[in-house]
């Protein structure tokens, strides 16, 4: 059995399925995200509804003040008292963590909110002159005007279906009341997007960290978008217009979460139809199955397995390939960084001599990761596009990320910051910091207390 390494005839099987990245043509592409931003925005018909935080994001972290952050998502709750130094950076103290209330049973809607006040009585007691909390609820909310958030559901882990319907912010304030505490004038809601973009606020410098001296002019910092690539994918960013709810603020954005993986792009192939039909729900959340970490493993095994069926990818053991019934992101991730390794359930399918064979399954494996690269970039643009922002040399578009598919899947990062350099600079210069923010939720939740 001979299989021989040819990079033109695997590109030309990328094109004809239509999942290669040269297909694309990213100035269009951005320009349809924005289109859709803005129909969204509208409260016209469009596959991103861009959900208004009532949140406006302060210029600068003030230096000195404290506040209390909560963190539910998952399988934790976390809680700290976060202070802010004074060159405005977070520092986290006391932090606390426990399980996410309703994932060691059902409870009821009180139960539910007095353990989260549990965690939270100790740090308002010993701190009663904080600020306000800010409460990353990484949950589906609706938002309100006075930055609560209605319940819209609980995925599978979390079992306390009285919560459903019902204010977050409202419901712990009158836990906290059971206990004899004094809530803040804030307790303000956010999911994790907003959560991201809040906490570049306080981690990345207003000039990027490129400046090495003093600044004279008093040159003050740019917008900040948040922007998530992980098991899911999504963008936040500062907006002046929202026409659905009649909002016109040009000097005092809003925070506006795009829901970006919703969105349906025109560059997609045959592999990826039929590869969306296979899931549990076809034909939703279309941009981030190209791309998150919760789809990428699987949807280049539905691709390997057509090169498999095409006789593109030849070598002995393509029955068992053939046989997979998934493959997770990570396992197909720890592949590829040592892909000569023969290791895990795809590295250890070839043989010694199969080593052509090997280079064509990275080489497709590669070409899926550049255009989920490439439409992940695309995203990001957009919402650089939307806010004006990033010509001013001296005041950069910082764009805050989180999400261990940007930070360790093979190749993920380097294409995505070159791919949004190229969108970004193709007719003039723009000046744009994308930097890793750590504990994302927990200081983006601080930040939101002192917000407006």
């Amino acid at each position: 059995m001979h299989s021989s390494f040819d990079p033109r005839l695997l590109a030309d099987f990328a094109r004809y399925y239509g999942f290669h990245y040269g297909v694309c043509d990213p100035v269009a592409l951005v320009k349809d995200l924005v289109i859709e931003m803005e129909r969204g925005l509208r409260g016209d018909p469009s596959t991103l509804p861009m959900l208004p935080s009532y949140l406006y994001p302060v210029s600068a972290v003030p230096p000195g003040k404290a506040v209390i952050a909560l963190d539910a998502g998952g399988t934790n709750l976390r809680a700290a008292l976060v202070r802010f130094d004074e060159k405005g950076k977070a520092i986290a103290e006391h932090t606390q963590k426990t399980h996410m209330p309703g994932t060691k049973g059902q409870l009821k809607a009180q139960q539910f909110f007095d353990e989260i006040a549990e965690v939270t009585t100790p740090l308002l007691k010993e701190n009663p002159h904080v600020e306000g909390i800010g409460f990353c609820f990484s949950y589906p909310m609706e938002m309100t005007k006075d930055a609560d958030g209605i319940l819209l559901g609980f995925s599978k882990e979390v079992d306390a279906p009285e919560v459903i319907g019902k204010a977050i912010g409202a419901g712990l304030r009158e836990a906290l009341a059971r206990k004899g505490v004094k809530a803040p004038d804030r307790i303000v809601l956010l999911n994790d997007t907003v959560a991201t973009l809040l906490s570049g606020l306080a981690e990345i410098p207003a000039d990027g960290g490129h400046r090495k001296g003093p600044d004279i002019y008093g040159v003050e910092g740019g917008p900040v978008i948040g922007f998530i690539l992980g098991t899911g994918m999504n963008v936040a960013y500062p907006e002046t217009r929202i026409p659905k709810i009649g909002f016109d603020a040009p000097k005092s954005p809003q925070i506006v979460v795009c829901e970006t993986g919703s969105f349906h792009p025109r560059y997609l192939g045959r592999l990826d139809e039929e590869f969306d039909a296979t899931l549990k729900n076809p034909g939703k959340y279309t941009f981030e199955k190209t791309m998150a970490g919760a789809y990428l493993g699987p949807l280049t095994l539905y691709m390997l397995k057509k090169a498999v069926q095409d006789g593109v990818l030849v070598f002995r053991k393509s029955g068992e390939l053939l046989a997979m019934q998934n493959l997770q992101t990570k396992d197909l991730n720890a592949f590829m960084h040592n892909p000569l390794a023969g290791e895990g359930p795809i590295g250890s399918l070839f043989d010694r001599d199969e080593r052509d064979a090997l280079a064509t399954l990275v080489f497709l494996t590669s070409i899926i990761t550049e255009r989920a690269a490439l439409f992940a970039a695309a995203a990001v643009a957009a919402a650089v596009e939307k806010t004006g922002a990033g010509y001013d040399p001296f005041v950069p578009v910082r764009v805050a990320v989180e999400g261990t598919t940007y930070m360790v899947y093979k190749g993920m990062r380097p294409a995505l910051e070159s791919y949004l350099h190229t969108i970004l600079s193709a007719k003039a210069p723009r000046s744009i910091v994308v930097s890793p923010v750590e504990q994302a939720s927990l200081f983006g939740a601080a930040v939101a207390a002192l917000s407006k």
